[in-house]
């Protein structure tokens, strides 16, 4: 059977087609119909039937569905019809779930949340992370008393649990043994036991999927950063400032990138490390991406020396760098002669440092000898 489907800008036209008009096709492709009641509750809502139908149509053809009871309870923890509606419209599986099961996992959610406002604004923003299957709860209870056992507040825990949700729907021996791999790492790097839960909040809350990673995959860049000639302490500050992401290197992409860096900047290991430390960039970025951002500041007029004093002008774009160059050189500010630590930062850092610069080489030199001008 085949469904032809009408829409119209009219809630109450758009409800009378919800039904659909069946013609006929092969008996040998069956479609099933989708469910009026589901339908009707979602208008109701003020749901946009297409946001859902067209993504995710099977949903709408299931019995039995909740939604006016997904609906209520999420109004009773106080989200308003709007976000009701983005809720489903987003992730229309919530009417699937039964509400013994979302009463759980509120329950469950409140333990690490500190209001039902707060929550609401999870769900808001990762609603599949919430309404999940009713297998997963055991798992979710016994991760929760794993990172409260490891004195983590309940917002980081909230926000791993909404972030990277599925390293809550794993068995807990899985995330033990990361967890214990990164404290392992940290002190065997020199770190002091008493900072330790800070530096693991703090790596947690940049990168909450390092916890899917494999261990191994950690200790095996660690060996290759140690090889390099990075002493511990070089590697806690080289770790904070590639913000958890230290688990998505590989040996050999490493190997690759700091070889063509060393002979691009013709520098020795040791300038090469403090220039990654002040630049961590170069160590995920492979070797055609520098190419092509070397080329693009070599053309520019720009020295290698100057990209050797200010090495995290490599993480901008090559198309950025020329922008700025160009925009710069509009009023007759010429980096070429200058730092280039001018072109660094977010697009609101670069607008702030232009518009700075602007005045300072626009603006009217003051005549100490000048007649002042006074009203008569």
């Amino acid at each position: 059977m085949l469904r032809l489907v009408t829409t119209s800008l009219c809630l109450y036209c758009q409800r009378a087609h919800a039904t659909p008009l069946l013609l006929t096709r092969p008996r040998s492709v069956i479609v099933q119909e989708e469910n009026p009641l589901a339908i009707n509750a979602l208008y109701d809502l003020s749901v946009d039937i297409s946001k859902v139908r067209k993504p995710r149509g099977w949903v709408l053809r299931q019995s039995p569905v909740y939604v006016s009871e997904t609906a209520a309870l999420l109004r009773d923890m106080g989200a308003s019809g709007p976000v009701i509606a983005r809720v489903l419209e987003l992730h229309p599986e919530d009417i699937l779930c039964k509400p013994d099961q979302i009463e759980a996992q509120k329950k469950l959610w409140m333990s690490v949340c500190t209001s039902q406002k707060d929550l609401v604004g999870i769900i808001e923003k990762f609603p599949a992370s919430f309404f999940t299957s009713s297998s997963d709860h055991d798992n979710q209870k016994a991760n929760i008393a794993y990172f409260q056992m490891l004195h983590l507040n309940k917002r980081i825990i909230s926000k791993l649990m909404a972030s990277a949700s599925q390293s809550f729907r794993r068995p807990i021996e899985q995330n033990e043994q990361m967890i214990q791999t990164l404290q392992k790492t940290y002190l065997d790097l020199g770190g002091k036991e008493d900072n330790m839960k800070i530096w693991l909040q703090k790596l947690l809350t940049q990168n909450p999927y390092v916890l899917l990673k494999l261990p191994d995959t950690l200790h095996d860049n660690v060996v290759f950063l140690r090889n390099a000639g990075f002493t511990g302490d070089e590697l806690l500050r080289l770790f904070s400032k590639l913000k958890g992401f230290v688990t998505e290197l590989n040996p050999e992409s490493m190997r690759l990138t700091l070889s063509y860096s060393r002979e691009t900047l013709g520098c020795t290991e040791t300038e090469l490390r403090q220039i990654v430390l002040q630049c961590p960039a170069l160590l995920y970025y492979s070797v055609p991406i520098l190419a092509d951002r070397f080329k693009g500041l070599l053309t520019a007029g720009v020295s290698m020396e100057q990209i050797m004093e200010t090495p995290t002008v490599l993480e901008l774009t090559t198309q950025i760098v020329q922008y700025r160059i160009q925009k710069l050189r509009s009023f007759g500010y010429d980096v070429c002669s200058g730092s280039l630590e001018v072109l660094n930062g977010t697009k609101k850092d670069f607008e702030m440092s232009y518009v700075k610069l602007r005045f300072r080489q626009e603006r009217p030199l003051f005549n100490p000898v000048a007649t002042l001008r006074t009203k008569e």
